[in-house]
């Protein structure tokens, strides 16, 4: 344990997350507790380049816990990936007596908290994406708020398909993985869902046979969801209409999916992980991750993380066409 008071840092990274508000509470209240210091860093790693810093205390982070998005706002910074930038990143940190930074956000975050913790500052990650993608965790912070975003939207998609006799395509968020396309078409009673991870071209003449197979068994309307990876949802959906002749409708549910105040689970977990990141940097430790793996919060080497593959559930995949039959 540090007995030395230090000053942390905290910023948020990437796209924004239902739930980074809940972290980014529980990283100052719990420096608070243990007599840390807090600094702000606006903007992600521009901020820490363009010394965009605000000092944070318990009260600063009052009623921010069932926000959406984050306080600190976020971006992308191409000038971090550079040496120059991430040196010039840690000389800053070392202008303002910043001796540890949480880093909230998804792979390419992590990526660059590894680059900060070899230039010398203690750094720890928290995986923060409404994707589910990042390997080493079970949870994301976001993923659960957005899920159910989007399980929202087709519920009522659904609705009107019914009373028309359509077909829906709804399109979902993630580029390259497919985890909110796959748990909403299990969770909306999907027909299919066409995930980055499985899908190939023949995928859509399965989808247009089984459309067909049902139709001759009496079923009036179709539910499909479309992961944006794979995205041509109105091609897809005019494919659909001319091969099967049923009115076919495309949605693409966007950005809805980032926003909106955050579940149960994110504000308890995200809260959770953003408490252990200050206790590792308490701790003394640097170029980790915190995770959440078979019913604990737990850490690993950023390295380790990164080496880590994530895949689908493929028991999942399975459950959606045994259950659409």
């Amino acid at each position: 344990m540090s007995s030395k008071k230090m000053t942390i840092g905290v910023l948020t990274s990437g796209g924004d997350a239902p739930g980074m508000n809940a972290a980014i509470r529980a990283v100052v209240r719990t420096a608070c507790d243990y007599g840390h210091k807090v600094v702000g860093i606006k903007r992600g790693f521009i901020g820490l380049l363009e010394e965009d810093f605000v000092e944070m205390d318990a009260m600063s982070v009052s009623d921010i816990i069932s926000r959406g998005g984050t306080i600190l706002y976020t971006s992308r910074c191409k000038e971090f990936m550079t040496l120059e930038g991430q040196q010039k990143a840690a000389e800053n940190c070392r202008k303002h007596g910043i001796d540890g930074v949480v880093v909230i956000g998804g792979d390419g975050s992590f990526k660059g908290a590894e680059k900060l913790a070899e230039q010398g500052i203690r750094t720890i990650a928290v995986p923060g994406t409404i994707d589910l993608d990042i390997a080493c965790t079970e949870y994301t912070i976001g993923f659960d708020t957005a899920v159910n975003t989007a399980m929202e939207a087709a519920d009522k998609l659904r609705d009107t398909s019914g009373s028309h006799e359509r077909c829906n395509i709804i399109e979902v968020m993630g580029r390259t993985a497919g985890h909110i396309a796959l748990w909403c078409g299990i969770a909306n009673g999907s027909e299919y869902a066409l995930l980055p991870e499985t899908y190939n071209e023949s995928e859509i003449d399965k989808l247009i046979a089984q459309i067909n197979e049902k139709t001759k068994i009496g079923k009036r309307h179709h539910i499909i969801v479309n992961a944006e990876g794979i995205g041509h949802s109105e091609e897809i959906a005019k494919r659909i209409k001319e091969e099967t002749g049923i009115d076919t409708r495309a949605t693409i549910i966007g950005h809805i999916q980032r926003g909106g105040s955050p579940t149960c689970r994110d504000r308890v977990y995200a809260s959770a992980m953003g408490s252990r990141a200050v206790d590792l940097l308490h701790q003394g430790q640097t170029s980790r991750v915190v995770a959440f793996c078979h019913g604990e919060f737990t850490d690993y080497s950023i390295q380790a993380a990164m080496e880590m593959q994530k895949t689908i559930d493929h028991n999942f995949d399975k459950l959606i066409h045994k259950l659409s039959r």
